[in-house]
């Protein structure tokens, strides 16, 4: 008599298909970070090796060392942070408007929201130069700060506004009945369960900003003092020649802070995606 195939058993294809995956997306990383702590002569020996045998510190000496390290770190801190507080201001309001209030051009105007979300923004490079040049705002981080605004706000509305659709309108209404005003309502009761929602958008602005190049390269083209962190990796190479380990080094301390972050507030990232993913 033949038994059907126990449920771990049946998970067993989908357990293995999840593992390459994830060889496959950590594998670079993993050769960037080893990559780092070998000594030079064994980044260019002829047989590679997948463990630092003699690991060394040099090369995160030589990056960190480096001209302009601390102004384009400080240069992408700037922008970064200045669009996500932005762009969790004006989704917020613009949340509350298409969740929570009628009016005329409400549904015309989500749909403009999921058509830019969805746009490449790489398309938008020539106008914006254009803007910039004409408005002589080309090779400052007030431009960036405002592209990388627009370029985050669509995603940060449209979470906000399927995670604002779980919040039972009641709530703000039972404030209100107790003597609240309606945007004293939403401050108070509202808005403190909104955390979630708001913790993974802004991060994911801030990884989409932290590690945006295209716009960073073609508005800041005299002023090397402004350039961000991304832009300045993509010239390493040309400042040590063939000096891959402080590359490497660099490239690793370009991702950390994101990868901090994230790691120590995944657990609410995770349910502030999942619960702006499947409302509203």
């Amino acid at each position: 008599m033949n038994h059907p195939p126990s449920r771990a058993l049946r998970r067993v294809p989908l357990n293995l298909a999840a593992l390459l995956v994830l060889a496959l997306s950590a594998f670079p990383v993993y050769w960037m970070a080893i990559t780092a702590l070998k000594p030079t002569a064994d980044i260019q020996a002829d047989t590679p090796t997948f463990l630092p045998l003699h690991p060394t510190l040099e090369h995160f000496r030589t990056a960190v060392h480096a001209d302009g390290f601390g102004t384009f770190w400080r240069n992408s801190l700037l922008v970064t942070c200045g669009a996500v507080l932005m762009s969790l201001v004006v989704a917020l309001c613009a949340a509350f408007a298409v969740g929570r209030l009628r009016w005329r051009g409400r549904r015309a105007f989500i749909l403009m929201v999921f058509v830019a979300q969805m746009a490449p923004w790489e398309a938008l490079l020539i106008p914006m130069y254009v803007i910039a040049r004409d408005t002589d705002m080309l090779d400052s981080l007030t431009m960036l700060t405002l592209v990388y605004f627009m370029t985050t706000l669509p995603f940060t509305v449209v979470t906000l506004r399927g995670f604002l659709a779980a919040v039972p309108v009641e709530l703000e209404e039972s404030a209100q009945v107790d003597g609240c005003s309606r945007a004293g309502a939403f401050r108070r009761i509202t808005l403190p369960l909104l955390a979630p929602g708001l913790l993974s958008t802004s991060l994911f602005g801030f990884i989409t900003a932290w590690n945006e190049f295209a716009f960073a390269n073609t508005l800041i083209i005299k002023n090397q003092d402004a350039r961000t962190l991304p832009v300045w990796l993509s010239s390493f190479a040309n400042v040590f020649g063939t000096d891959w380990g402080a590359t490497m080094a660099a490239s690793s301390l370009f991702m950390l802070p994101v990868l901090l972050v994230f790691l120590v507030l995944q657990n609410k990232v995770t349910s502030g995606m999942t619960a702006g993913a499947v409302k509203g």
